[in-house]
């Protein structure tokens, strides 16, 4: 959607910078090393994990992390009318081809973004008087040339960015007052005639529930396919806020899917009102969690990209004032709580640091022939988005019933996970549940397993 920010380190002294590299290192990647990277996690459910990237950043330890973390990379700008032709006929190409690059080098996916949009457009075309001959002659060159240079290079284009108001009527923009609605159907029509491989999206934001805006994307996109444009599918932007996270989002995924399109949530992220605190991260890790699930529960749901991974190439705080801490990673690279809630959902154990979270085995009242038990999950210096605890009994207790949690046995081995509502633990905070068991003889203590 919107720029991705772009920010520099200050210089600091020879000792305070080793001092700060190795609080980094032992701060970020060792929080999630030991952890299967998102990328295979995702892979594995066939969806695709992605990440915003700004080019030049492309180094060190964000560049580690961009390339180990994620299978698809969306340029935040470079491939922005505004950036690739900033004067007409002159082409700036350097950004673009880095992050293609890169992401050949590391065995990605390039999500193209964007090539019709009302914003970040190069003052010529802006400011420029078109008749609307020659506005259609420069949409069909733009497209044809930026599509042609990337041509088998890119998985998916975001072809046509936000064409619609809030109430579902479209737009007020240099293509819609110049070329009418059908200036959609043009641009579609021009990129895959260039690159028919190419997956085509039409993206906007405030469409990921059903709604007035979300419905007016539906029509037109149940339009295009009835006309035979050529039109792959739709990208829910997914900028929300804390705590927002639609209740319709699966069903308004589901209802693009039965139209015979795929479905990207393209530019995820979720901002919440600063400082951060505890509670707002977990609250965070549980939206997060949300929003992978109704993709992942959705077949044609292609997969989620991440809007920036890091606070520090976010382009939150610089538009919502007093808002930001919108990504799954902070602005020193350590994943935060939402960073082990995706890594969940995708199917992954991501675990937290050693002895931050603990499961404490308890048994509460005991008779003749059974007993209540307890167990309780409890967390400093990280929080779970969801959980799951493991035991083995040694005298051959049953669990005959729980309660707050899912429990089976098998033998002697005992799992229980979260109910739906309790899988959030915040830092500092517990929760417990609890289940009755048969016993005969003994009744030792088996030893918990959290993760």
């Amino acid at each position: 959607m919107r720029s991705l920010k772009r920010s520099g380190l200050s210089p600091a002294s020879l000792l305070t910078g080793i001092a700060a590299l190795a609080a980094l290192l032992v701060a970020a990647p060792a929080a999630h090393a030991a952890d299967t990277p998102l990328r295979d996690l995702a892979a594995a459910k066939g969806k695709v994990i992605g990440t915003a990237v700004t080019g030049s950043k492309l180094t060190g330890t964000y560049g580690d992390i961009a390339g180990a973390q994620f299978n698809s990379l969306t340029p935040g700008n470079a491939m922005k009318w505004g950036s690739v032709e900033p004067t007409q006929g002159t082409y700036n190409w350097t950004e673009a081809d880095q992050i293609v690059a890169f992401a050949q080098a590391h065995n990605q996916q390039v999500r193209g973004h964007t090539l019709v949009w009302h914003s970040q457009n190069p003052s010529w075309l802006t400011n420029g008087t078109w008749t609307p001959a020659q506005l259609g002659t420069l949409l069909q060159n733009h497209i044809t040339t930026e599509v042609t240079r990337y041509k088998g290079k890119l998985a998916a284009w975001d072809v046509v960015n936000e064409p619609f108001n809030e109430d579902g009527t479209y737009r007020s923009t240099l293509w819609y007052n110049g070329l009418g609605s059908d200036y959609i159907a043009q641009a579609l029509t021009a990129a895959h005639t260039v690159d028919p491989s190419a997956k085509l999206y039409i993206n906007d934001y405030n469409v990921e529930g059903v709604n007035a805006k979300s419905t007016a994307l539906y029509n037109l996109v149940k339009s295009l396919k009835d006309r035979g444009v050529p039109i792959d599918g739709v990208g829910l932007q997914a900028h929300l806020v804390l705590g927002q996270v639609p209740s319709t989002l699966q069903q308004n995924i589901q209802r693009f899917a039965d139209l015979g399109v795929d479905v990207a949530i393209t530019e995820l992220d979720i901002r919440m009102q600063l400082p951060a605190t505890d509670a707002k991260l977990t609250q965070q890790a549980a939206d997060y969690k949300a929003v992978l699930d109704a993709c992942v529960a959705v077949t044609r749901c292609a997969g989620v990209t991440v809007w920036g991974f890091t606070d520090s190439d976010s382009w939150i705080p610089d538009v919502f004032s007093g808002y930001g801490a919108a990504t799954p990673y902070d602005e020193n690279y350590a994943p935060k709580p939402a960073y082990h809630a995706i890594a969940t959902a995708l199917g992954g154990t991501s675990t937290p640091p050693t002895g931050a979270c603990t499961a404490t085995y308890g048994v509460t009242s005991q008779w003749n022939a059974g007993f209540t038990g307890q167990v309780r999950i409890a967390c400093s210096g990280a929080s779970l988005a969801s959980w799951k605890v493991s035991w083995t009994y040694g005298a051959g207790q049953q669990i005959t019933q729980a309660w707050n949690a899912t429990c089976t046995q098998a033998g002697t081995a005992v799992s229980c996970a979260n109910a739906s509502y309790n899988g959030t633990v915040p830092n500092g905070g517990s929760v417990t549940f609890g289940f009755n068991a048969s016993w005969s003889g003994s009744n030792p203590v088996p030893t918990v397993t959290l993760g």
